[in-house]
């Protein structure tokens, strides 16, 4: 599983954590996150998150 930094505020994306907040269950893939999820913490849209 891996993670993934929002390049705008550091909220890290673990995959094996989800975002539960979102309605994502833990294990879903960052590439498998609806196109319209976005950083719970600032907004931003999935392509201002890099793999850490």
């Amino acid at each position: 599983m891996d993670k993934w930094t929002c390049i705008v505020c550091g909220y890290v994306y673990d995959e094996a954590v989800g975002d539960p907040d979102s309605g994502i269950a833990p294990g879903t893939k960052f590439e498998d996150l609806p196109e319209d999820w976005v950083c719970p913490v600032c907004g931003v849209s999935k392509d201002q998150f890099e793999k850490a």
